[in-house]
């Protein structure tokens, strides 16, 4: 079958692999759609950062080269012999965490994980086998498109909820990227009374204003902690760091008021410098998120099945597989216009 294999560091090849045999606990899943995340694009430009690339996954026993991919959804194809809740035909979106499954669920993810499609092959690929534990029933009104969709935005209701933002609470988003913007919606959809986004892109800031926001900042053309005090004299209930570099760092931690939080959702491609002296005068709260909880999984299908969430405003453009590098990596490490890029495998809807 044809797919988008990571080979290295801006290394990526549209070939023929085989997909491995169907285990008994797994469901083999013809893709319809797959996201581009911005791990995947970290792992492009810098990596490896997830990827096991000259040792085995020590959960998944695998290495590089890998099929990358793990925001998908497509239609059941085969069932192995041990699988009891899925059939030929359901419609099914794919949490690709993988973790030993020894701890309870907030807890879990750090005693190991993996992600399907970085850790061991994923969904840029017409077809893949997941265990049926990551497979997640697709209800209706929801679309195959919306299901690749899912795996995003419950990375921003898990780092809202890491936040434990309640109705009224003020926040700040520093990085009006694709998860910036979930997390938007997310604010919005949880209670949020003033959602200030920052981010050097103006067309990212005017779909920040589309998607929720209530304020926007342009960091190159005002200092972002004195417009962000203009708005909120005290600081904001909760901020999150969705940029992934040094001074938005340090502008999330001093615009958050006294006792107030800091959710780190980003990903750092390479060490910053910090002084924690910073948090000793203020007694803000530094968390972060990585992924989310089977159950902040399943209750995002949910907000989306009822309309209370609606990711696919994130859509900035649908590619094929063949031209996933070109029309998909290159045009996000270069088009700050571009949020999520579908790539369209079966393409049903």
């Amino acid at each position: 079958m044809k797919a988008a294999v990571w080979h290295g560091k801006q290394d990526m090849r549209i070939e023929n692999r085989e997909l491995r045999e169907l285990k008994d606990s797994e469901v083999k899943v013809k893709v319809a759609w797959a996201g581009i995340c911005g791990s995947d694009l970290h792992e492009y430009e810098e990596g490896p950062v997830f990827v096991p690339s000259e040792k085995e996954d020590p959960l998944t026993g695998d290495t590089a080269p890998l099929t990358f991919g793990h925001e998908f959804a497509g239609v059941v194809e085969e069932v192995g012999s041990d699988v009891e809740n899925f059939k030929t035909g359901d419609r099914v979106a794919i949490n690709p965490t993988l973790t030993h499954g020894n701890k309870p669920e907030d807890l879990d993810p750090y005693d190991g994980f993996a992600f399907i499609g970085l850790n061991t092959d994923g969904g840029f690929a017409s077809h893949a086998n997941v265990p049926e534990s990551n497979v997640y029933h697709l209800p209706e009104p929801l679309s195959l498109q919306d299901g690749a969709l899912v795996e995003p935005t419950a990375v921003a209701v898990q780092a809202v909820k890491e936040g434990g933002l309640v109705f009224g609470d003020s926040v700040a988003i520093f990085g009006a990227g694709p998860i910036g913007l979930l997390t938007i919606m997310a604010a919005k959809a949880a209670g949020a009374s003033k959602i200030i986004t920052l981010d050097l892109s103006e067309t990212r800031l005017e779909k920040a204003k589309e998607v929720g926001a209530t304020h926007v900042i342009n960091s190159g053309e005002k200092d972002p902690v004195e417009a962000i005090f203009d708005i909120v004299p005290e600081g904001v209930d909760v901020s999150f760091e969705v940029a992934g570099v040094e001074p938005t760092f340090k502008q999330a931690i001093e615009t958050t008021k006294p006792r107030g939080t800091m959710v780190i959702v980003s990903i750092f491609a390479k060490p910053i410098e910090w002084n924690p002296f910073q948090l000793t005068g203020k007694g803000v709260r530094i968390t972060s998120s990585i992924a989310y909880t089977p159950t902040s999984f399943q209750q995002t299908i949910d907000l989306m099945a009822s309309g209370q969430l609606k990711p696919n405003a994130v859509i900035t453009d649908q590619i094929e597989l063949d031209n996933i590098v070109e029309k998909g990596f290159e045009a996000l490490s270069n088009d700050k216009s571009q949020a999520k890029i579908l790539v369209e495998l079966s393409g049903e809807k």
